[in-house]
């Protein structure tokens, strides 16, 4: 545990040295926020999120692209020498990372330099949907042909066979995780501290399973996205974009599949589920009811900014939340 904290730590300060230099390269690359019309799933004008986020325009997206690189790059090394090693675990680990992380770079290169939108984030919606199952379908399939993962384990109960049908299942999981994430990716700091929380609890399960490569993996993460935050909170000097986004949300579901905690995930990702559910409500509302609205702005990190909270009351809050789910779903995953 000692060598895992060490790595953390070294994680954590190489990522902080780099963090300067590449903030700076995204300014000078002019990757940074353009002024544009926030728009809802419907692609209709959220006046309430643009009237409280329009000072933002000009601070440097696609963050994650700094995150993935560190942790790639600090985990090879350390699987090569140390007792880790380059496995089958690692390999998908980088797939769903890199594969991920270029569908979101791709849809924020688009909004940097203002090419013909269409749909809510760049790509239309069917067709960002449509590569992100691709991908997922591919990621299931390596965890259940390579890692033998076809289990699904159930509390109080023990491992459900789901056979050859795991593989749509854990799919989905990704799917539905990668979008919760990206949902939430709204205001400095609070996806990407909730993301430390989540897999902070995870790396707990890993640990006590034994299950070495994963921790590794875990824990260069944790320490690059805890020197990434210190530069993501408000007020933000950058932010992951939809690079950082969709390529944690995998992930994180690509962990808890793998370490066969996939039940627990909905509750150590707690928040998550409850971002996407608000914007999942707030669309079936409007597409049912006359355009009638359940919250005052979607997802329901913006409904409390419209009521009046600032944004920071928010951001810590939702950390709150976050962090007694975590536990909650820790307690859950060891009875």
């Amino acid at each position: 545990m000692a060598k895992l904290l060490g790595i953390l730590i070294f994680s954590f300060l190489a990522t902080l040295v780099a963090a300067i230099p590449f903030i700076n390269l995204l300014y000078k690359l002019k990757f940074q926020r353009q002024k544009e019309q926030n728009k809802d799933i419907f692609g209709q004008v959220t006046s309430i999120v643009n009237r409280l986020h329009a000072w933002k325009v000009g601070t440097p997206n696609a963050g994650g692209l700094l995150i993935i690189s560190v942790t790639i790059f600090l985990s090879a090394i350390f699987y090569i020498f140390t007792k880790y090693s380059l496995n089958w675990t690692a390999y998908i680990l980088y797939f769903s990372l890199i594969s991920y992380g270029l569908l979101g770079f791709y849809d924020d290169i688009r909004k940097f330099f203002g090419w013909k939108k269409s749909g809510v984030w760049g790509l239309q919606i069917k067709y960002k949907f449509v590569l992100q199952w691709m991908i997922a379908l591919i990621v299931a399939w390596l965890i259940y042909a390579n890692l033998g993962q076809q289990y699904l384990n159930i509390p109080l109960w023990g491992n459900f066979d789901l056979g050859i049908l795991y593989i749509p299942f854990a799919a989905f999981v990704i799917v539905a995780m990668t979008n919760a994430v990206n949902i939430t990716d709204g205001l400095d700091g609070l996806a990407t501290g909730l993301v430390v929380i989540a897999l902070s609890a995870y790396w707990v399960l890993t640990n006590l399973a034994g299950d070495g490569d994963i921790s590794l993996f875990i824990a260069v993460t944790i320490g690059s996205l805890l020197a990434f935050l210190y530069f993501n909170i408000f007020p933000a000097r950058v932010w992951l974009g939809d690079t950082g986004a969709l390529s944690l949300g995998a992930l994180l579901a690509v962990i808890a599949l793998m370490t066969n905690q996939v039940v627990v995930l909905p509750i150590i990702g707690l928040v998550f589920v409850a971002e996407a559910a608000s914007s999942l409500l707030q669309w079936w509302s409007k597409a049912t009811r006359d355009g009638k609205k359940i919250f005052l702005a979607a997802p329901i990190h913006h409904h409390f900014e419209a009521k009046g909270w600032d944004e920071t009351k928010v951001t810590m809050r939702f950390w709150l939340a976050g962090a007694i789910a975590a536990f909650l779903g820790l307690f859950v995953a060891l009875l």
